[in-house]
């Protein structure tokens, strides 16, 4: 016997041969390659061990003796025992009973989903405050540094002689500093349109 490749047994063919499905060319191939073939004769053992088995238990004809009136008395008790739920009360437990259960099964995803969920959302948290309150700090500490420059300026600028000079210094620094903002928005919008 040769080594089976699992890549040319032809397996799916075993329950055609079995069923009778296979004739000619094809029946007698599978044949020869069982022959052949340790690993494909085993599964045809396995699955004629099965089909007979299956045939044993299918193939009697017992048949149960039912007592008389079956249907009739199963009818009545499941009528009866589907009695209870006609009544408000018993409607009324089944809904506690339901919602104590969805209460219970988020507590239980909760928990579970805290370690998935919760955790990398509150470290998520902490790092974007701390980030913003150094935004914040920065921008604040930079007003007020913008602001003690401009007092120290301000108040020998306006009160010399060349004051309304300073004034008008400033502003243009101020207006050459945003002018290649304002370039900038102008060519923006002129790709848009």
């Amino acid at each position: 016997m040769t080594p089976s490749n699992a890549n040319t047994c032809p397996r799916e063919e075993i329950a055609a041969y079995l069923d009778g499905e296979l004739d000619g060319a094809a029946l007698t191939g599978f044949e020869a390659h069982v022959d052949q073939c340790g690993d494909c004769a085993a599964e045809l053992r396995s699955q004629r061990q099965l089909l007979c088995t299956l045939a044993a238990a299918f193939g009697s004809t017992r048949q149960i003796e039912l007592p008389e009136n079956f249907t009739r008395v199963v009818a009545a008790h499941a009528e009866n025992n589907l009695g209870g739920l006609r009544d408000k009360g018993e409607r009324r437990r089944a809904l506690q009973l339901c919602a104590i259960l969805l209460l219970a099964a988020f507590a239980l995803l909760g928990t579970a989903s805290s370690g998935l969920i919760f955790r990398p959302a509150s470290a998520f948290l902490r790092v974007t405050g701390s980030a913003l309150d150094v935004l914040l700090r920065t921008a604040a500490d930079a007003t007020e540094g913008a602001s003690i420059i401009m007092r120290m300026i301000a108040r020998p600028s306006f009160t010399g002689p060349h004051g309304f000079g300073i004034l008008i210094a400033l502003i243009f620094l101020v207006a050459i500093s945003l002018l290649p903002r304002l370039i900038a928005n102008y060519h923006r919008t002129e790709f848009i349109e």
